[in-house]
């Protein structure tokens, strides 16, 4: 497969993602702040912008209304969903020739009908309708793909920004502090809720749902399954056969990270879990890094073996 497809692959697999994620995200967090008078709307939007990689915004005082202009449905800023949607459906358009048709009028739809305003009486809906179409995208990948390096390239990609996206959900935390249920919001933000019910048959406590969206190896939007999940589909693109340990940096990267998070106790986590969390988007970005130089080399030099190319 040539680089500039499997590229467009793995970034369709993590815009996809990242919109489904920005979608949970906010569609929580900013209902809780339409809700809870107590808290102050200025400092928990620009946590909000921080956590989701959007701190440096110039503006004296921020309400929810900017965060959703910026998150939502500005089409030029890197972390917004309208960006993400935008970005999939480019590099679906330069990977046209291996892109399922369906995979691409799926996302050539969801582009077209992407809004450029919310009003605030439709913003439940809009994310709703994010979840949805990434939904329906992720089933076409699912059901209509072979398993081959394409479909290989589309999972990493989608499972290192799950990994990434849920770090960061759980590094909102601290936003929900004042207003009691703060691990029930966090849990039904990521569609958690009724498995965690399934599997702890409790409340929610910080413990047991921290534990849950870290380190559950059944739910497919914990940090540990999505790790795993990437893993396996770097061994499947390049299987190792050496007898010297891992050869793979990025996954090498994903291994320490998972690792730490399986060893180290869940209360050790708790304590500075917006720490932990900035450790488990750092390696992610590591990983990325180290699957662009490995697979997507820019400017790479033909090499001559004998008398080919």
């Amino acid at each position: 497969m040539l680089s500039r497809i499997a590229e467009s692959l793995f970034w369709i697999g993590r815009y996809i993602e990242r919109s489904d994620g920005t979608a949970r995200i906010l569609d929580v967090h900013l209902q809780l702040l339409l809700e809870d008078p107590w808290i102050d709307e200025d400092s928990a939007c620009r946590s909000l912008l921080s956590v989701m990689g959007s701190a440096d915004v110039d503006k004296p005082t921020l309400t929810r209304r900017d965060v959703l202009a910026i998150l939502a449905v500005d089409r030029h800023h890197s972390a917004s969903i309208a960006y993400s949607l935008g970005a999939a459906r480019e590099n679906a358009r330069r990977a046209r020739e291996i892109v399922p048709t369906e995979l691409w009028e799926c996302l050539n739809t969801t582009r077209a009908r992407m809004p450029r305003r919310l009003t605030a009486d439709k913003e439940h809906d809009f994310f709703r309708w994010v979840r949805e179409r990434a939904a329906l995208a992720v089933g076409i990948i699912e059901s209509g793909s072979s398993r081959d390096e394409a479909w290989h390239f589309l999972t990493l990609g989608r499972s290192i920004e799950r990994a990434d996206m849920t770090a960061r959900l759980l590094a909102t935390r601290s936003l929900t502090e004042a207003s009691g249920p703060s691990w029930t919001t966090i849990l039904r933000s990521c569609g958690a809720y009724e498995p965690y019910l399934r599997t702890y048959r409790g409340v929610p406590s910080a413990l047991n749902a921290a534990e849950f969206l870290l380190l559950d190896r059944l739910f497919p939007r914990s940090v540990v399954y999505s790790i795993g999940r990437a893993e396996q589909c770097l061994r499947d693109l390049a299987p190792s056969f050496g007898r010297a340990g891992v050869p793979d940096q990025a996954q090498r990267v994903l291994g320490q990270v998972r690792s730490q998070l399986e060893y180290r106790p869940i209360a050790e986590t708790l304590d500075d879990l917006p720490y932990h969390m900035d450790t488990v988007q750092e390696a992610t970005s590591a990983a990325s890094e180290a699957i662009r130089h490995r697979y997507f080399p820019k400017d790479a030099a033909p090499i001559w073996i004998g008398d080919t190319l």
